[in-house]
């Protein structure tokens, strides 16, 4: 609320009776006027931006990202699905931020990535637009969305774009989607492919299996790459891919390869930010390609039971956590409350 609007709004004066009981008080110090008191009641509010601050880098756009891959500088991109986790990825410096269908598990607690549907994926757009301020942000089409042909494709992507405010969508497969990628190009909207592994027909490829392992299926994988290079891809992600089926891969296209689990011999890397964080319960199985960066259910874990230990125990809140009130206004206080109490009896 502005201050403008705030000396708008209208004043009601309290009852003569408190005004009279008051009056020795007030006329010992000076009547604050009301803009001040709504002004601070604002600045001490308990929930605030995690961050105002102006974005400490350039923008990062499809030329950077091709002088990225001209100069042979590694891409980064991470996943997140909502404000605090695109802040910290952005903040960080990636490079591209993938709002991954893979919240459908990380954050909706959903069994694959086949249940979330579109609304809900522009819906977690939204928020991760807001913190990754710099970063090229790029969003999953989730399943149901694009297969059925080029214009549902283009449909879904300008959803995606209009109203989850993206830079860009990724979609699954390879030469059966070449023309929805190429429809989707057209219209001036970039497109991220992804082959290799893709997780949204795990069912017709058998579960979570590798790629690409024998000469047929490297071969396979080597079209799809292809298809959706030549159909406009301005990218493509490659999963579970072997490391030297990927590799040849990357330096025969001219596009650039973001690996999950396909080595280092593409051109970036993406990683689901949730698994890197190591933010998830023991026991959970990972695939062999995720490195655990840090241990953030630990420590969140640590700091909740923490918490509620203080709470149990009685030491928190403590003096230093609560807000103070003279001691005067508080002996005031007690006896206007114990005259109106009186009253009604």
């Amino acid at each position: 609320m502005s201050r403008a609007l705030i000396q708008t709004l209208p004043f009601h004066p309290p009852p003569t009776s408190t005004l009279t009981t008051c009056a020795s008080r007030t006329s010992a110090r000076q009547q604050r006027p009301l803009t001040r008191y709504a002004t601070n009641i604002l600045r001490h509010s308990s929930h605030s931006p995690l961050g105002t601050a102006a974005p400490s880098r350039k923008k990062v756009t499809l030329p950077a990202l091709h002088t990225m891959y001209q100069r042979g500088e590694p891409i980064t991109m991470l996943t997140a699905h909502d404000f605090p986790s695109a802040h910290v990825a952005d903040q960080a410096g990636m490079d591209m931020v993938l709002v991954g269908d893979s919240l459908a598990m990380v954050a909706m607690g959903l069994e694959d990535t086949a249940e979330v549907l579109l609304d809900e994926m522009i819906l977690h757009c939204r928020s991760v637009v807001r913190g990754a301020r710099s970063a090229f942000v790029v969003a999953d089409l989730p399943m149901g969305s694009y297969e059925v042909g080029p214009e549902q494709a283009l449909q879904s992507a300008i959803r995606m774009v209009k109203e989850g405010r993206t830079h860009g969508v990724k979609l699954e497969g390879g030469v059966e989607v070449a023309g929805q990628i190429r429809r989707i190009v057209q219209a001036g909207i970039p497109v991220l492919a992804h082959v290799g592994l893709t997780p949204q027909r795990q069912n017709a490829l058998g579960g979570f299996r590798v790629q690409g392992k024998t000469a047929e299926g490297a071969v396979r994988f080597w079209r799809d790459a292809l298809a959706v290079q030549e159909a406009g891809a301005f990218g493509v992600v490659v999963e579970a891919v072997p490391a030297e089926v990927a590799g040849l891969v990357t330096r025969r296209l001219r596009i650039p390869t973001i690996g999950i689990g396909a080595g280092r011999g593409c051109s970036g890397q993406v990683l689901v930010q949730m698994d890197m964080l190591g933010n998830f319960p023991p026991g959970r199985f990972l695939p062999k390609f995720v490195k655990k960066f840090g241990d953030v259910w630990g420590e969140a874990r640590r700091a909740v039971e923490a918490y509620r230990g203080e709470v149990k125990g009685g030491s928190y809140p403590g003096p230093e956590h609560t807000y103070p009130m003279a001691k005067g206004e508080y002996a005031e206080f007690e006896r206007l409350l114990a005259g109106q109490s009186e009253g009604r009896q």
